[in-house]
């Protein structure tokens, strides 16, 4: 009662901060919050080692919680501070309490470190007077931030109100991973603002505008020009207006103003390296101890623009762009698999994905059980193997529009505690929001209706921010054991929830190489932009052609989620409520030969092995896109003779009707 506490369904608010008691995905939770408390991606994802919130390992009553906090509290706080006190402060400088105090010192902030070893060695960090206690540091202190244990905070938090008044601390703040609710009533009930679990050179870099150097979601969507070495007005702290909508986030996520020029558009950087402001500089990049470009490979700002759109489509915490789908296919199995371990896929996966889990992942010593994923009892048996690593699915899959049931894979996913992966590529965002129902991890290939133009190729990976890998470490020793590329740096404990897109980049993107062309990425976020528009048009046109074909005499059945007679029909419904995507099969009377000839009837359908095209685009998926495999599994996968793919463009539906009317009239 003395914070104002209220509550709105499940979601407690206190004054600057939210705190959440069930499980919820963020856009459930910031349709319940009041506009001025609602919080971006990275803030809502961050939960770290234990002591945070993980929607992937909670079950929907537990009463684990989540502290969000608004970018205008967080803004006021950062602009206020001039001296930190950093209780935790290590004189190593491969430790993360090191890079964090000279990434401030660098930003402006005086940072004087609070270590009794060091101390009682009369010793200094990065040029500051090491002390043993908070009480001993002689001069005004704004800010107290703790880098140690959550047990510890309580001690430390009442020594900062004991000389608050004397000191002038105004703010403590939490390291990542440091939660004590009993610390944090103490300094509030003594004035003082407190935030907890949070990084403050990541939220500066975050709404300093640096985070979106390596595809994070900044949530900041403005079109004022960023002035250099200003943070940036989030829309939050702008009178409290926020702008939330989807197709709002298609045009402005991730690209605001050009700092530099003030261009609107955002440039193609055409370009492969990067120049340093001196040799310290380059040091912090090489060893991930500040944010920055060195080198395309890694990372490019047009790259990385698109990166941050995608993530706040989908509602996640980062991506990373890759040059194809295949390619983020291979760098999120890289990262996530060792020699040995397993994992489980849909058997009606896009053919050159069944081709590449199988071939590629036995040179990389992986397996992979391809099962019926609405055989429940396979799929629970395969999961449980004590190597299985993941499940990969496709939310509407291609070629037989088959609709996944993400509730039940979540249900299974969380129960053996491995990261649901969703190929999201068919559905695209505007149509399903595969986080909402318990995804971790959503691939694209953005060649498809992200570009929506057939111009451009591209693959993308997001992480949702909802799989704690610190829970089971012994997995994911990519995550959670030190990186002897980056002296030990250990990702997990380093990065918290940002670790898995941090290693993406600096790990993945530089041994395997696989990075997107900044031309590329530039026409992808032209594309984007009007991807709801796209889609809206893309689903209706494909509705009233199946329509057309369920009615044609000359075929026998047609696979769209759309129709009424549609298995599948119901689960569309649920969770892709406005259409199941413009890609579909149906099957011919006949056979193969049948096929090929109505395939190369057509006239005004490009016959090409692509799909998301602005035009309308056919396809026999036995002769191309599924032909390298066996007959069993190219019929398991929806591939068989006589069934014919259609990616539903955005020309005249009459026109398109027209077309498939006198190609089936030859066969």
């Amino acid at each position: 009662a003395g914070r104002g506490l209220t509550q709105v369904g499940k979601v407690f608010q206190f004054g600057a901060l939210t705190k959440t008691s069930r499980y919820n995905s963020i856009s459930r939770l910031n349709a319940s919050v009041p506009s001025k408390l609602k919080c971006s991606n990275v803030q809502s994802s961050l939960f770290v080692q234990n002591s945070g919130f993980s929607t992937s390992t909670l079950a929907p009553d537990s009463e684990r919680v989540s502290y969000h906090y608004s970018d205008g509290y967080l803004t006021n706080i950062l602009g206020e501070v001039k001296t930190i006190a950093v209780v935790g402060a290590s004189a190593n400088w491969k430790r993360p309490s090191y890079f964090a105090s000279k990434y401030l010192q660098k930003k402006g902030y005086r940072v004087i470190p609070v270590n009794p070893g060091v101390a009682a060695k009369n010793g200094f960090i990065l040029g500051e007077k090491c002390y043993a206690s908070i009480s001993e540091i002689p001069d005004k202190i704004d800010m107290v931030d703790i880098f140690r244990a959550s047990d510890a905070a309580l001690g430390i938090c009442e020594e900062a109100v004991r000389v608050s008044k004397e000191k002038g601390i105004k703010t403590v703040w939490m390291q990542l991973g440091v939660i004590n609710e009993e610390a944090r009533d103490l300094c509030e009930s003594n004035g003082m603002k407190v935030v907890m679990d949070r990084c403050p050179k990541i939220e500066y870099s975050r709404l300093f505008g640096e985070l979106g150097w390596h595809g994070f979601d900044s949530g900041i969507i403005n079109s004022k020009r960023q002035r250099k070495g200003k943070l940036s007005i989030s829309s939050e702290s702008n009178d409290g207006v926020q702008f939330t909508g989807f197709e709002t986030k298609c045009i402005h996520a991730g690209t605001r103003p050009d700092a530099e020029t003030g261009a609107r558009v955002t440039p193609i950087y055409q370009n492969a390296s990067y120049v340093f402001e001196d040799v310290d500089d380059a040091a912090s990049l090489f060893n991930l101890q500040s944010f920055g470009n060195i080198y395309s490979r890694l990372s490019n700002p047009t790259v990385a623009a698109l990166e941050e759109k995608l993530a706040a489509l989908e509602g996640g915490v980062g991506a990373t762009c890759t040059a194809s789908g295949h390619s983020a296919q291979l760098l999120i199995l890289f990262t996530l698999l060792q020699p040995g371990d397993r994992f489980v896929a849909s058997r009606n996966l896009y053919g050159g994905s069944i081709t590449q889990f199988k071939k590629m992942g036995e040179k990389f010593g992986w397996h992979v059980d391809f099962v019926d994923l609405d055989d429940h009892s396979v799929l629970r048996d395969k999961l449980s193997h004590p190597r299985c690593k993941l499940l990969w699915a496709e939310s509407l899959a291609n070629p037989g529009g088959i609709v996944s049931d993400l509730k039940f894979l979540s249900e299974e996913t969380k129960r053996v505690q491995v990261p649901l992966i969703i190929d999201n590529t068919m559905a695209t965002p505007y149509l399903c929001q595969p986080k909402e129902f318990g995804a971790d991890i959503v691939v694209h290939s953005t060649t498809k209706f992200l570009s929506g133009h057939g111009n451009s190729l591209g693959g993308c990976v997001v992480d949702l921010g909802t799989f704690d890998f610190a829970k089971v470490p012994e997995k994911y020793p990519s995550l959670t054991t030190p990186e002897p590329a980056y002296h030990g740096l250990v990702f997990w404990e380093t990065f918290g929830p940002l670790a898995l897109t941090v290693n993406l980049h600096a790990v993945g993107l530089r041994d395997l190489g696989p990075s997107m062309a900044p031309m590329n990425a530039f026409l992808t976020i032209c594309g984007v932009e009007t991807l709801g528009v796209r889609m809206d048009r893309h689903v209706e046109n494909a509705r009233r052609v199946a329509e057309y074909l369920e009615n044609h005499p000359k075929v026998s059945w047609v696979s769209y989620a759309g129709l009424g007679s549609s298995h599948f029909h119901h689960r569309a419904k649920e969770y892709m409520p406005k259409g199941p995507g413009s890609v579909f099969t149906f099957g011919l009377n006949g056979g193969f030969e049948e096929g090929v000839r109505f395939v190369e009837s057509c006239q005004l359908l490009s016959h090409l092995a692509n799909i998301g095209d602005t035009r309308s685009l056919v396809l026999h998926p036995g002769s191309t896109t599924h032909r390298q495999l066996s007959d069993e599994a190219r019929v398991a996968a929806g591939a068989g003779d006589e069934v014919i793919r259609l990616s539903v463009g955005l020309e005249s539906v009459n026109d398109i009707v027209k077309d498939l009317s006198q190609a089936l009239a030859k066969i």
